[in-house]
């Protein structure tokens, strides 16, 4: 079977964890501290803060940002849970909004409709590693009084007007699950240009603990702190931070062959008259999946591949469908059409030529 995604991970990432175990500093220290910088300069940005995951990097940014109950967070209904549940958490309302058909990116019309006097924040999803449009949503937001989080969970890599994207709103939240751009094992990070926000998160993420930064990152433990605001074990650990720093180095490599294998779907899959391609701009992006549209059959065609060896998944189902947030239902009729229609295919570095010429001889050979 060939996987939809799967890390690429090797001798290196090994090393670096062993020196990790060899130091016996297996908690957040300096190799977290290490990859927060290296971050921090391969983005543009002026603050990293590393996690645990990408869903505690979105629920510490509301959380620092003061988001609670009565207040009205939109975000698109065509994302994954952990762009939901981290509103929940704050207790506050998730505003469901629909997506543009092309992208897949958040629909900036419909957000205009959805905000109200209790909008407080905006998370737009840059779905696949497209990013959305930064200028025009950070426009509306500025003239409202409203904070914009980016979910940026399938963009790191990615660039928006020639800037690495992270550095636009208030946050970025970024994964580095074991399928992202680059994993850690499992682990997140917010970024943000903000030095107050900065500084509520370093805190908010072990405990409310306020400490200062050489006993954070030295890798040696003081017997004085201070608990002074609410907060979360959310830190990220040296562990994580050691495979994290080996696959930042790797990013640019793996972002080009993922742009190769797309651009390789794409002209495969262009003339199939029941498909339809997303738009997509290889030139800027770092893609995280491949999706396309299927006219019709699309859970036949789903259920042929897989039997045919070749994976294929749908990502993903409208959050405004599912039991759990079921009392913040909205009509979305955009979303609830390509929800049918969405199927990804393989994608990831260590896919052989093989077997993109497998995934591609299978959905053309359905159709043929």
């Amino acid at each position: 079977m060939i996987p939809i995604a799967r890390p690429s991970i090797g001798k290196e990432e090994l090393m670096e964890v062993e020196k990790v175990f060899s130091s016996g500093w297996l908690g957040m220290g300096s190799t977290v501290f290490e990859f927060e910088n290296k971050i921090r300069d391969y983005i543009g940005v002026k603050h990293v803060v590393a996690v645990n995951s990408g869903t505690s990097a979105i629920h510490i940014a509301l959380d620092a940002l003061g988001a609670q109950e009565g207040d009205e967070v939109i975000v698109p209904s065509l994302t994954f849970a952990g762009s939901v549940q981290p509103i929940i958490a704050c207790r506050a309302t998730p505003v469901f909004c629909e997506v543009n058909k092309n992208t897949l990116n958040i629909d900036i019309n419909d957000v205009k409709k959805k905000i109200t006097n209790r909008t407080r924040i905006i998370i737009p999803v840059h779905y696949g590693g497209e990013p959305c449009d930064m200028d025009e949503l950070l426009d509306i937001a500025r003239n409202k009084n409203i904070h914009v989080v980016e979910d940026a969970a399938h963009a790191f890599g990615s660039f928006y007007k020639g800037k690495r994207i992270g550095s636009f709103g208030d946050a970025a939240c970024f994964s580095f699950d074991p399928i992202k751009n680059i994993t850690c094992g499992e682990g997140g990070a917010v970024v943000t240009n903000n030095e107050t926000l900065a500084q509520e998160i370093i805190k908010k993420r072990i405990l409310g603990i306020d400490k200062d930064t050489w006993h954070r990152y030295k890798n040696e433990r003081s017997w004085f702190y201070e608990v002074v605001t609410s907060g979360f074990r959310y830190h990220m650990s040296n562990i994580n931070a050691a495979i994290g720093l080996v696959q930042l180095g790797k990013a640019e490599g793996f972002a080009e062959k993922k742009r190769k294998i797309c651009r390789t779907y794409d002209n495969a899959f262009k003339n199939v008259k029941e498909i339809e391609l997303l738009d997509r701009n290889y030139e800027s992006i770092a893609p995280f999946n491949y999706v396309i549209k299927v006219k019709k059959e699309r859970n036949a065609l789903l259920e042929y591949l897989n039997k045919n060896g070749v994976g294929a998944g749908i990502q993903y189902i409208p959050n405004h469908l599912q039991p759990r947030f079921k009392m913040f239902y909205a009509q979305l009729s955009v979303t609830e059409d390509v929800y049918k229609k969405i199927l990804a295919l393989p994608l990831y570095f260590d896919m052989q030529d093989q077997d993109i010429s497998n995934v591609i001889e299978a959905v053309t050979g359905y159709f043929s």
